[in-house]
């Protein structure tokens, strides 16, 4: 991304780092994805991790899905 502006960049970001995402990096079905916590024990996937291309291609794990879990009892998903 190119931003033009006559404006200090230092105003033009000045919020970008008072966003606080509770996020968290899991594993769920062999896959390494980064999801942000919604309910009880769903989450709403972020950022999917993957050397594998057709795991990008598997719409239920693309950015934006809902997934339900059950923690373990070890504090892991």
């Amino acid at each position: 991304m190119i931003i033009y502006s006559a404006m200090p960049l230092e105003l033009i970001f000045q919020n970008e780092d008072s966003h606080s995402y509770d996020c968290q990096e899991v594993q769920i079905n062999g896959l390494t994805m980064v999801v942000q916590p919604v309910g009880i024990n769903e989450a709403k996937i972020v950022r999917l991790i993957s050397p594998n291309p057709q795991d990008y291609l598997n719409p239920t794990y693309a950015p934006g899905q809902k997934i339900y879990f059950r923690p373990k009892l070890d504090g892991g998903y």
